[in-house]
């Protein structure tokens, strides 16, 4: 009687998980996604299958991709004792533990151990540390799952032993697979119920999922759960319900980690690559995630020196006048002048040339060393009279157009082109200029190379 209350008592306690839950793949066959790395052929999916996981490996990818999933997969289909551990929930007592008795179980009974860590990249370096001599000696063999860059997040000398699979968001035919799969099957699923999903219902949440099955379990477990059946005894979902059910599309973006970093270089190189649609598209995201628009702003200026320059220089204009105003007024009303800037510089013309001409310099300088500045550019006002400081300046607003040739660079720089104006945009204008000035500075050399040559010929 008692094996009959116990069996009653897994069952309901089976049920009574939540059904992202109980719909998690047990085998290989049932893993849905990630075709990439398990489909069939592929080297993770040789190794499960052949229980040869003796290399570690660490998981990486958004939220409800399948990494723990994953995990458990392994465990399923391996001889290794398999060890489960959060890193949010354990610490180095409990890693001694694993240690201890994996040394243990592969001396006494030959057993390997696989260890299980979620959220690896919530260990510290001491933590990680701790782990490291194991994996590489063998006794463990690691399954890390982080929703962090590993190479960012995790111990270099851990990453460089372990090879590294990314987990991405899964297809919408992906989730429509899991979909159907918790619909109809009778033991972990709503198979033993009579569901009714209209196609616009199905749809809907499959979209609004973005990629994470968890999400898109957990919206259809609300729905079916808070619905009554009908007197047919049919539970049916419209449109309505799903939308109750899920009510907005789960932004993937936290502001310390790789969504972050990620959203920010792709509304970087849209404007980059002068595509306004992008630019304000991936603004906005950045925005309704709660990201601080002071470092949005930031970035626009930056970009406005680094991308567009004297190309157009009131780009930067543009950009310091949209902080203003958003110091000014706020949200959300600030958020007008920040797209029309964003706009603005994605529609400008570009040119790096700010950033070649520092780097020209600072190479020139790395080599040759700073060198001396001339005699006549030197502050007059001080002695002039006792060391020649100032002498033989040329004002050049006493010249026609403003424009004397005479010495700027040390010698040591003479002749050196460190900025090359672009061809795009207000830099025409200033080559033309340029080309008028450089004339000038090189007659003036040339003078003064005769001139000292002379020099040096006259007879003592």
């Amino acid at each position: 009687m008692t094996d009959l209350f116990d069996k009653q008592y897994k069952e309901n306690s089976f049920r009574d998980q939540p059904l992202a839950a109980r719909m998690r793949p047990r085998s290989l066959e049932e893993y849905i996604g990630q075709k990439h790395i398990v489909g069939e052929g592929k080297l993770l999916r040789r190794a499960i299958a052949a229980d040869r996981l003796f290399h570690s490996i660490i998981l990486f990818g958004p939220p409800g991709t399948g990494k723990t999933t994953l995990a458990r997969v392994i465990a399923n289909h391996t001889s290794a004792h398999f060890e489960i551990l959060s890193a949010v929930l354990t610490g180095v007592k409990d890693l001694r533990r694993v240690i201890a008795e994996a040394e243990e179980r592969k001396k006494y009974h030959q057993k390997r151990t696989v260890l299980f860590v979620d959220e690896v990249h919530r260990w510290n370096k001491a933590q990680q540390d701790g782990l490291l001599p194991h994996v590489e000696s063998g006794l463990i063999t690691l399954i890390g799952a982080t929703t962090e860059n590993p190479y960012f997040e995790v111990i270099p000398a851990l990453v460089s032993r372990s090879r590294i699979f990314e987990l991405k968001p899964l297809l919408l035919g992906d989730l429509g697979d899991i979909f159907d799969q918790a619909i109809q099957d009778e033991d972990r699923g709503y198979g033993y119920r009579k569901i009714d999903f209209t196609e616009e219902a199905r749809g809907y949440l499959i979209d609004l999922a973005d990629g994470d099955a968890r999400n898109l379990l957990n919206a259809l477990e609300l729905a079916i759960e808070t619905t009554l059946p009908d007197e047919d005894g049919v539970t049916r979902i419209d449109l309505d319900i799903a939308s109750e059910s899920i009510q907005r599309r789960v932004l993937r973006y936290d502001k310390g980690g790789d969504s972050h970093y990620d959203t920010i270089s792709a509304f970087i190189k849209s404007i980059r690559g002068s595509d306004p649609d992008a630019a304000v598209y991936w603004l906005m995201k950045m925005i309704d995630a709660g990201e601080d628009p002071r470092f949005i702003i930031r970035r626009l200026i930056i970009l406005a020196g680094e991308d567009i320059g004297l190309a157009d220089p009131n780009a930067l204009r543009m950009a310091t006048s949209a902080a203003y105003a958003f110091d000014y007024i706020g949200l959300p009303e600030g958020l007008f002048p920040m797209i029309e800037a964003a706009i603005y510089l994605a529609t400008a013309p570009k040119s790096n040339s700010i950033l070649v001409t520092m780097g020209n310099v600072q190479k020139w300088q790395k080599e040759h060393g700073v060198g001396r500045v001339p005699i006549h550019l030197m502050d007059g006002n001080r002695d002039a009279k006792g060391l020649g400081h100032g002498e033989g300046y040329l004002y050049p607003h006493e010249y026609p157009v403003h424009i004397v040739g005479q010495q700027y660079l040390p010698d040591e720089a003479m002749g050196e082109a460190f900025y090359e104006p672009g061809e795009l945009g207000y830099e025409q204008r200033i080559q033309k200029n340029l080309d008028r000035w450089r004339e000038l500075r090189d007659q003036y050399w040339q003078q003064k190379s005769v001139g000292e040559k002379d020099r040096g010929n006259e007879k003592p």
